[in-house]
């Protein structure tokens, strides 16, 4: 077994038709996606025609017409009031390792590793903590100071979280271990962030962490220097974002990395939902852009709105992600503001505070 990352840079999120042919070229039997696949309609249905067999794991919110694999583990696909049904897509994946493990009898000494890993993403995707993510999350961060996984131990000496705790907050995970392996996604190689969390060599874990450390601080001043830009942007251009009742953002240098990280911040400040987007391209031709909401307003049901506008797209209600030619971009700023007024009064734009 062998696992593959798209590069966010040349593929975007999840699993695309370019990997699916390298798969199918280098004799791959069986294709397991983890947190995304469940909107890859196109690149499911060509992995299928070529053979292969395909496992979808994912949480994302159910398209409209579900992709033709062999397979699909999706907790949106339960019931409501199920206490599975707010699992992330670490959750799923967790709960397939272990009943797989189980099943094969060799669970002894991976369980507890796991669970280490569910407690790491489970807070980091911002998953709610109730269901079976409250029960297992007690369990997991009185785990964690001791993790039997060297690279979690090496995170934690980079990040300052001190040893003596007899029991990790989820603010350490949430605002000191997640970000560091959230940003080598974002703008460096999704390797290091492997290599960190499978290593058994605490000289690799350590050299990892550190690398880890050096991306996310880069990472911060990207995410401080686009958010001063848009602001500015916003405020000279100016955009009146009270009228439109959403924010659309789109500038050719930003590093499309981090403008997700923007977007909260954005929405922070103003109060609405943003949509935020750089060009692709040399000749500005392409999009690709990250949106985040308000409570009151469901991203993924805006870009299903926008769909005759838009290339790929895919997310939830709080958050999501989309591209589309720049010649549809007024065209799209319309209709979002169109979207938004059958939802939003003046007085839900506002900064919230929980």
């Amino acid at each position: 077994a062998y696992y593959e990352i798209p590069s966010r840079m040349k593929d975007g999120y999840g699993i695309n038709e370019r990997i699916v042919e390298k798969f199918a070229e280098e004799g791959v039997g069986v294709v397991l996606t983890v947190d995304n696949g469940i909107s890859a309609y196109n690149p499911i249905k060509l992995a299928v025609e070529l053979g292969l067999t395909v496992i979808i794991t994912d949480h994302h919110d159910l398209p409209e017409k579900l992709p033709p694999a062999d397979a699909i583990l999706n907790p949106k696909l339960l019931p409501i009031q199920s206490p599975y049904r707010g699992l992330a897509g670490v959750g799923v994946a967790y709960i397939l390792a272990v009943t797989l493990a189980e099943a094969l009898q060799k669970s002894d000494g991976i369980i507890d590793s796991l669970l280490e890993l569910f407690t790491l993403g489970t807070i980091a995707d911002l998953a709610p903590l109730v269901g079976v993510n409250r029960r297992w999350l007690k369990k997991g961060l009185k785990q964690l100071p001791n993790s039997q996984l060297a690279g979690i131990q090496a995170l934690m000496q980079v990040a300052g979280v001190s040893e003596e705790q007899k029991q990790l907050k989820p603010d350490d995970i949430g605002f000191k271990l997640g970000p560091r392996i959230n940003a080598v996604g974002r703008i460096g190689d999704p390797e290091t962030a492997i290599e960190l969390l499978i290593t058994d060599d605490p000289a690799i874990a350590l050299e990892r962490a550190m690398q880890c450390e050096q991306i996310n601080s880069q990472r911060k001043s990207l995410c401080e220097e686009i958010e001063q830009e848009a602001i500015h942007l916003i405020r000279t251009t100016p955009i009146d974002y009270k009228r439109d009742r959403v924010l659309v953002v789109v500038h050719p240098q930003w590093h499309h990395g981090v403008i997700g990280i923007v977007a909260s911040r954005l929405v922070e400040r103003y109060g609405v939902p943003v949509f935020i987007g750089t060009y692709e391209e040399a000749d500005y031709s392409k999009i690709r852009g990250s949106a985040r909401g308000i409570e009151e307003f469901n991203i993924f049901e805006s870009l299903v709105y926008c769909d005759d506008l838009l290339g790929k797209y895919g997310g939830h209600k709080a958050a999501g992600g989309f591209g589309l030619g720049s010649d549809n971009l007024i065209a799209f700023q319309e209709r979002l503001s169109q979207f938004a007024h059958q939802l939003l009064e003046p007085h839900h734009l506002k900064p919230l505070v929980k």
